[in-house]
């Protein structure tokens, strides 16, 4: 038989196992779930500014957006999601090849040599063989298994996403704290050089036997008292410049040491939205539904596990010795089909399938938490802005009070009304509601963040590329 007849029926075999791929039955139906808890209509408070997808560029803050589009680019953690869902799609693409024939193939050449009465012969003999086997999907296994496979490749992305959200909100938060700790530390300057000129008049007046001795001593220990807070506001300030620095990728530097960063005026309240639509928009919350109909998958792969395998096999082998011209003369082919089927197996089989039910529940489980969590966040933080507000206007009260309670008992002191305690106490509160004030200020942007976080979606971002081992 020639080539050309061989290769015919070769192609023929493999013919006939692609219509086996093709008469099994459809790929198992993915189901929708209802959510397994009841949703309010409305939230608290609902804006009027669409949120951008990159929820930080409504903030109108250049160096915010700089800083954060180098976290999602070189931050160590979202590469590292990133490389999660390359190696979820690879497994999927490795579970998608088992509903394709395995194809593969030998080739082996032989040498032999013989002697007869002192003379060698040689003999080169030429094998080549070509084998498929294919496992029919009768029951959706395999199907299922790929389904399962690609559902966790998406729940993979949309983890992505989240950790692309939560790093945007640390950074966010990272330099808004910054911010805070840099004015802190001029307020702080301002009132050591309040205090500084309060002592020298105080001073002056124990020179003169004016005042006590005692006084002069409380004036220093709140001159003292300032010069620690300004330790600490140093010390904060170097590490939160720290932390930033690791969440953009970078060593611990103080890369933003001359930078002066201001605690923005916040935009209007976003707009939220209904909570459903929160709901179906958050990544988290879709990847704990992802993982549900993931879990269903490998429910009904377990079932058709108890059932039995079918599959097929074909071999085609030839093999010729040097002295023929052709390889194709001499050629052997078979088709096999086999069937295994479990009879006895102690109940694993059974075992397997109340385990994933179980694994399904518990991802249904996951999905009513993740839900309920996203509900109480986006909740929480509009409220807490919302109050944050009224703290503010609060605390802006107080200390026009305190200013006026300062001024009022400095002149009654002047007079000699009144002894010097109760100026100081006057001072001390005034710069204490300075500080407040200011952190105050930093709560409420982190308010504002909280909410973007909460019902942030995701954006499209470009996939880095993996790392290497760099050799010294």
């Amino acid at each position: 038989m020639n080539k050309d007849n061989l290769l015919s029926k070769m192609a023929a075999k493999i013919t006939v196992v692609f219509i086996c791929l093709f008469i099994v039955g459809c790929s198992p139906a993915l189901k929708t779930m209802k959510s397994p808890v009841d949703l309010p209509g409305n939230f608290s408070a609902n804006g009027s500014e669409v949120l951008p997808a990159k929820w930080w560029q409504s903030f109108n803050d250049e160096k915010l957006n700089e800083i954060i589009e180098q976290a999602l680019g070189n931050n160590f953690s979202i590469r590292s999601a990133w490389d999660r869902l390359t190696q979820a799609e690879q497994i999927a693409v490795k579970t998608s090849a088992d509903l394709f024939p395995d194809i593969s193939h030998s080739s082996i050449a032989k040498r032999t040599r013989q002697e007869t009465d002192d003379v060698a012969t040689y003999s080169t003999k030429y094998t080549m063989g070509l084998a498929i086997s294919y496992e029919i999907d009768l029951w959706g296994r395999i199907r299922s298994l790929k389904q399962a496979a690609l559902l966790d490749a998406t729940a993979a992305r949309e983890d992505v996403y989240a950790a692309a959200i939560t790093l945007s909100s640390n950074v966010a938060k990272t330099w808004y704290q910054l911010a805070e700790a840099k004015q802190n530390k001029q307020v702080l300057n301002r009132q050591l050089a309040t205090n500084e000129k309060v002592l020298d008049i105080i001073t002056t007046q124990f020179r003169t036997g004016q005042v006590w001795a005692a006084d002069v001593y409380r004036q220093r220990q709140l001159v003292e008292s300032t010069n620690g807070q300004l330790i600490q506001a140093e010390e904060n300030i170097v590490l939160l410049q720290h932390r930033l620095s690791v969440l953009i990728g970078k060593s611990p530097a103080q890369w933003w040491a001359g930078d002066e960063i201001d605690l923005i005026e916040l935009p209007a309240l976003p707009k939220t939205g209904l909570p459903s639509f929160v709901i179906q928009n958050r990544p988290d919350v879709a990847s704990a539904y992802k993982a549900i109909q993931a879990a269903d998958m490998r429910v009904a792969a377990a079932v058709a596990e108890q059932y039995p395998t079918i599959s097929i096999s074909s071999t085609i082998e030839t093999s010729t010795s040097v002295s023929k011209p052709n390889l194709f003369d001499d050629w052997l082919a078979n088709l096999a089909g086999n069937a295994i089927g479990p009879i006895f197996d102690a109940g694993y089989r059974k075992a397997e399938v109340k385990r994933k039910k179980a694994m399904l529940s518990e991802s249904i489980n996951n999905y009513g938490q993740a839900v309920l969590e996203a509900v109480r966040e986006t909740e929480d933080a509009i409220n807490q802005e919302l109050l944050q507000r009224k703290y503010i206007d609060n605390l802006n009260k107080q200390l026009q009070l305190a200013h006026s309670v300062y001024e009022r008992t400095e002149q009654n002191y002047i007079k000699g009304q009144i002894d010097y305690v109760r100026v100081l106490d006057a001072l001390i509160s005034q710069q204490q509601l300075e500080i407040s004030q200011l952190n105050a200020r930093r709560i409420l942007i982190e308010r504002r963040i909280d909410i973007c976080k909460a019902i942030a979606a995701g954006w499209e971002m470009e996939q880095p590329q993996q790392a290497e081992i760099i050799e010294k």
